[in-house]
């Protein structure tokens, strides 16, 4: 697999943004350049892009990231997972 070339990047960010940053990295253990290569690439999406059919299930590709207890089969029983997850909501409501 070849390595890839990074270029450092400087951005000036105000405190709110800064915060923000700090914030969805904190919650998400990503680092926050991964955070901003994410952000970038998901407003390229949407700048620059036409919106052919279908385009927004390309952002749903990892959105659960890669914990090891997501079911494997999750996306052909996702609706046995979210009726028993739902099942289970309401039992805890009662």
């Amino acid at each position: 697999m070849p390595r890839r070339v990074r270029e450092p990047v400087q951005a000036y960010l105000d405190e709110a943004d800064r915060a923000l940053l700090e914030e969805v990295a904190r919650r998400t253990g990503l680092a926050r350049a991964e955070v901003l290569r994410r952000g970038l690439r998901t407003f390229a999406q949407q700048a620059l892009a036409e919106r052919a059919p279908g385009w927004a299930f390309e952002s749903l590709i990892g959105a659960f990231g890669d914990d090891a207890a997501i079911p494997a089969d999750l996306s052909e029983r996702h609706d046995g997972y979210l009726t028993d997850a739902l099942a289970d909501e309401f039992r805890r409501a009662r």
